[in-house]
């Protein structure tokens, strides 16, 4: 299943505002991935509440649960 990922990138720094990732499946909405200098926040359709993870949990979690995926040239 093929999912559809829009962002919007904000014409400053990082640093103060987040880049925002909405995605969807089908056509209907699945979530949004909100990007930041401190963290990364998941909210789930329909939620106002998100869950967020540390850039360095992120690392750990990346690390303890891989999926070989090979870096595109």
């Amino acid at each position: 299943m093929k999912h559809e990922v829009k962002f919007d990138i904000p014409s400053r720094n990082l640093g103060r505002a987040d880049i925002s990732f909405r995605v969807k499946i089908n056509g209907a909405t699945f979530g949004k991935l909100e990007v930041s200098n401190g963290s990364l926040v998941w909210y789930p359709k329909d939620l106002t509440y998100g869950h967020k993870i540390s850039w360095s949990k992120f690392d750990i979690d990346a690390k303890t649960h891989p999926r070989i995926e090979k870096r595109k040239s």
